[in-house]
């Protein structure tokens, strides 16, 4: 029923996301490429034997894309059930696949980020407290840290000090911070975002996680996609960057 992706049979497989989407064909390309490489760390990618978006992906915390402390956890990234394989079990038989392989490997649990409500492009946090997952640590944002312990570790998983306030050097218009964890990411930042802020003359500032140490840098936990506006972090959600979507946004925040 569910497959694991390798080395060998990521270019033969789809990663769930963006199949079909043309314009995000080299977001796509540049995600499987950053998979191949993650794989050599321990990364996980399993998928529903289908053209479906089925999936999880998780590996070890140590080296996760994302600015947290959690040693000898796994890091869950994305984790994602829709459209008509909603309500056939398939999130907890992916996430009991996961918690076992943790376990197996002497892990001391799961990590992930989320939303203190549902955040754009990351797991529901009420799912996932339902499966025995607890909130470590929240941000003024929003933005929280869960884990499953299973009970062999005093350490707490937390942010690391460079997401604790949430704040970036620049106080005027848009920064972006994006990495190739999202086939989506690439195109909707270079084109869209860059088209809508034009359009308003409003600054731009890209900044691509191209790396481990970056993406672990960075001044926020959600590494796929961050946007901040005069400073003060705005949303996760991509389709922020379309223009209709990006005036509200913006209407939302006093601009």
């Amino acid at each position: 029923m569910y497959i694991t992706l390798t080395r060998d049979t990521i270019e033969a497989e789809h990663i769930c996301c963006a199949f079909s989407d043309k314009k995000c064909a080299e977001g796509y390309r540049q995600k499987k490429r950053w998979l191949a490489e993650e794989f050599d760390r321990g990364y996980v990618f399993r998928r529903l034997d289908e053209r479906a978006k089925v999936f999880i992906e998780y590996g070890p915390a140590e080296t996760a894309w994302i600015p947290v402390v959690a040693p000898n956890y796994f890091m869950l990234g994305c984790f994602w059930v829709s459209g008509k394989h909603k309500g056939h079990g398939h999130g907890k038989a992916l996430l009991k696949e996961a918690t076992e392989a943790a376990q197996t490997q002497g892990r001391n649990g799961l990590v992930t980020v989320a939303g203190m409500k549902k955040f754009h492009f990351m797991s529901d946090t009420k799912w996932l407290l339902g499966q025995g997952f607890e909130i470590c640590e929240s941000l003024p944002s929003g933005l929280c840290l869960l884990s499953l312990n299973f009970g062999t570790s005093r350490d707490i998983p937390h942010f690391r000090d460079c997401v604790k306030n949430e704040s970036i050097p620049e106080r005027s218009g848009c920064v972006v911070y994006y990495s190739n964890r999202c086939p989506y990411a690439e195109y909707h930042v270079r084109e869209s975002l860059t088209a809508a802020c034009r359009k308003r003359n409003i600054p731009l500032k890209i900044v691509k996680l191209e790396s481990l140490e970056q993406a672990q840098a960075a001044p926020t936990p959600a590494t796929i996609f961050s946007l901040f506006y005069e400073g003060k972090f705005v949303t996760t959600d991509i389709s922020a960057c379309m223009d209709s979507k990006f005036g509200k946004i913006l209407e939302k925040h006093g601009a």
